[in-house]
């Protein structure tokens, strides 16, 4: 959801590699965030439904590499573009982060509790992002900041008992959507300081390959597990690495790119409630009624996070 490596929570505003047309049909950004949302939240119900059969490292560098693979079709025979010396540090924290830790606990994480419930958790990341930025960036620390961090974390508080009272969760799966959160807020954070530089695309493949470097250690378990892997899963990795990580990053890109990017937004937070009627349907599960109340209140926090002090 990664990150997704693609997440499923929204990124700043980006630009696609190559020209797009002026002044598209409305209809055109719509179906883009509709694409991305939907894909996004889909990750979720993927990683749950390999969580018994495929080990969190395995999952995490086999979709990796594949996500590396499909960028580089995307750039249509282009070479990424390698980053330069004052780029490579943030490269790596990135990559790592983001890429490489965030889906390590991402899915070991979606072994513990459902795919609805760390959806709903992973909506906090936002207000970590702001949180960091105070600190990296230099941004300014406001009232509206701390209060949604308080409404936020109370509700990963309520959604961590209730997944711990449930027979589908604990609270070890919860407190690793919450460390998936944090790594995505650090990667956003990198990527925030190398779009000024960096091409969409080449950024991604590059946290990519590093996120894969980080996965390596299991190298071994994936090959052992995709030598004897099913066809259905193989079909759900492949899916994984291509539709919820390299299109949907890149239909997301489209639709900022040709719109207005607050109202977009906010529909990232629509992504937990996709998840949560995709695992009912495909998986017959679905999150403890109080985490559909905490994950309001993560959602509210981020809501009211974001509002700026009046002149």
């Amino acid at each position: 959801m990664t990150s997704s490596a693609s997440s499923p929570t929204q990124p700043p505003t980006l630009t696609l590699d190559d020209d797009e047309p002026q002044g598209p049909p409305t209809w055109l950004p719509l179906t883009a965030v509709a694409t991305t949302l939907v894909l996004w939240a889909s990750a979720f119900v993927g990683i749950r439904h390999l969580g018994e059969s495929v080990p969190p490292g395995a999952l995490s560098l086999s979709r990796l590499l594949i996500m590396a693979l499909a960028l580089l079709v995307l750039m249509k025979g282009r070479l990424p573009r390698l980053p330069s010396r004052r780029e490579w540090p943030l490269v790596l924290v990135g990559g790592a982060s983001w890429f490489g830790l965030y889906n390590l606990a991402l899915n070991e994480s979606e072994r513990r509790i459902d795919a609805g419930t760390a959806a709903l958790i992973i909506q906090i990341g936002p207000i970590l992002t702001a949180l960091f930025a105070t600190f990296f960036l230099g941004e300014r620390l406001t009232k509206w900041l701390l209060v949604g961090m308080a409404v936020g974390f109370t509700g990963v508080v309520i959604i961590g008992r209730a997944s711990s009272q449930g027979e589908n969760g604990d609270l070890v799966g919860v407190l690793l959507s919450v460390v998936a959160a944090v790594t995505f807020a650090v990667g956003v954070l990198t990527q925030k300081k190398l779009l000024s530089g960096m091409k969409v695309l080449d950024m991604t493949f590059w946290y990519a390959v590093v996120g894969a470097a980080v996965c390596l250690p299991w190298a071994g378990q994936t090959v052992s597990v995709l030598s004897d892997a099913s066809a259905d899963t193989w079909w759900w990795i492949v899916y994984l690495g291509i539709f919820p990580s390299a299109i949907a990053f890149s239909t997301w890109t489209y639709a900022l790119s040709h719109a207005d990017a607050g109202k977009f937004a906010q529909s990232t937070f629509l992504v937990p409630f996709i998840t949560s009627l995709m695992a009912w349907l495909l998986l017959d599960e679905v999150p403890p009624a109080m985490a559909f109340l905490g994950g309001g209140l993560c959602i509210a926090g981020v809501l009211v996070a974001r509002r700026r002090a009046r002149p």
